[in-house]
């Protein structure tokens, strides 16, 4: 079933892997970051960032898997 928080968790484990696999948005130098050139800098900024949306897709699949469990009465899916 999709629900707005299961299209939320999708999302946020999608958009590494779109931000990855678009080379041509960081195939680049500049800007250069105390003189870390512009795709570096990028990519390992992004393993802070799916780190941190990881995080959130789990946190929001828990409270969801929750919910769920509540509204059937205890039975866990």
């Amino acid at each position: 079933m999709v629900t707005p928080v299961r299209v939320v968790i999708a999302l946020c484990l999608v958009a590494p892997f779109v931000a990855m696999l678009w080379v041509g948005s960081y195939a680049k130098t500049d800007p250069t970051w105390i003189g870390i050139p512009f795709f570096y800098w990028y990519q390992m900024a992004w393993v802070l960032i799916s780190t941190a949306l990881t995080m959130v897709a789990y946190r929001l699949w828990q409270r969801d898997q929750r919910a769920r469990a509540s509204r059937k009465g205890g039975a866990a899916e």
